[in-house]
């Protein structure tokens, strides 16, 4: 049986540590000792691109934004989707990923990291896609678990009112917003269609032919025939209850 290695470790901004295993041809990110993402299971990562990027057939010259590099399954199915002329930013917060996918894993995806159309930038998303007004046609983010973030506390901040906002100001006219999370999120598809989004919510497996592992990603526009097809319909949003009662007591008043 051949070893788990640990090949290296990074320090996350919030004090956790996060590590790079692998085992025979397969790798894993760990953060405080839990799963975060592995070679294994990954075709939910491929299933973000593939419908966040779904508009973009036949586009020339489309501005894709990826929030989060990971191990690069996500940058390498968009690479594989889009036109030689395509412009693809990738934001990730820590170095280390971005120096471990170099070190470490440029095989695992074709090198993508060395396409010219890839622009690397490492820092805050958030603030990236604040300063990116009406620049991008897709932001596909891939940041933690999704909203129920479990490693950088201020990922949180992403997906929260005033990441939705940013990343609605960042997008264009037609452009989509993909979020990849491992878990469903009513409060979240709120927040996306109290934002402006008309959104859909997709199942997606974790690996080719899975029947029983499953991870979900919404796909938000402000043009609804965007959309891809399928998908389910999102939660309604709650009635704002102390708005309510204050209009029902204003009719029963007069």
């Amino acid at each position: 049986m051949k070893p788990i290695v640990r090949l290296a470790t990074a320090r996350t901004p919030d004090g956790g540590e996060m590590e790079l295993y692998q085992h025979d041809r397969d790798f894993t990110i760990k953060i405080n000792g839990q799963d975060l993402m592995s070679s294994r299971q990954y075709e939910s990562e491929l299933e973000l691109a593939r419908l966040g990027c779904a508009h973009l057939t036949g586009s020339k010259t489309p501005s894709i934004l990826i929030g989060g590099l990971g191990l690069g399954y996500t940058l390498r199915q968009v690479l594989d989707m889009l036109g030689p002329d395509a412009q693809v930013v990738v934001g990730e917060l820590l170095s280390a990923v971005v120096e471990w996918n170099r070190e470490f894993l440029m095989d695992l995806n074709g090198q993508p990291l060395n396409d010219k159309r890839v622009d690397i930038k490492t820092g805050d998303v958030v603030e990236l896609i604040s300063r990116s007004k009406d620049r991008f046609d897709a932001i596909l983010l891939d940041i933690d678990n999704g909203p129920s973030a479990m490693s950088i506390l201020r990922n949180r901040r992403l997906y929260g009112y005033e990441g939705i906002r940013a990343c609605r100001l960042a997008l264009r006219e037609q452009g989509c917003l993909a979020v990849w999370s491992v878990e469903s999120s009513k409060k979240y598809e709120r927040l996306l269609m109290s934002g402006g989004f008309h959104v859909r919510r997709f199942r997606v497996p974790v690996y080719k032919g899975s029947k029983s592992q499953f991870r979900f990603v919404w796909i938000a526009s402000k043009d609804k025939s965007i959309l891809p097809a399928g998908g389910g319909e999102p939660h309604l949003p709650l009635i704002d209850e102390s708005k309510e009662s204050r209009r029902r007591r204003s009719r029963e008043r007069y």
